[in-house]
């Protein structure tokens, strides 16, 4: 007994919907957030961290100027910030998984090292430096 070809065609039509409608419904399943975590991805590693300062004199009054090195301390990096006229700096997007250390330097003379750790979970870490008088 043949069917006929509208019923066959209704059929794999049918089959298809049902293929799309599943394979669709996945892709919504695993594109959620709470997938993330279920799959090991923790969003809140996937951030990177701000860290700000100044850079002072002993009377707390800021080096414009001066220069702030950061170090990577897995991989040895150093970049470098020239502050400006209020002695701020600025280093955005440092991996929060990942040690660093900040130093400032004026006319020869150094500011005491200071250690972001990885531990700390702040988003934002402010730390200011002094340069020691002459």
């Amino acid at each position: 007994m043949k069917k006929p070809v509208a019923a066959v065609a209704a059929s794999l039509f049918s089959i298809t919907l049902v293929t799309i409608t599943l394979a669709v419904s996945s892709a919504a399943v695993f594109s959620t957030p709470a997938s993330a975590q279920l799959f090991g991805r923790d969003s809140k590693k996937d951030k990177t961290r701000l860290l700000t300062g100044k850079v002072l004199d002993g009377g707390d009054n800021p080096l414009p100027n001066a220069v702030v090195y950061l170090t990577d301390t897995r991989n040895r990096s150093v970049k470098t910030y020239i502050v400006g006229p209020e002695g701020t700096y600025r280093f955005p997007a440092l991996q929060p998984t990942t040690d660093y250390e900040v130093y400032a330097q004026f006319e020869n003379r150094k500011s005491g090292t200071k250690t972001v750790s990885q531990f700390d979970d702040r988003p934002q870490v402010y730390i200011d430096l002094k340069v020691a008088a002459k």
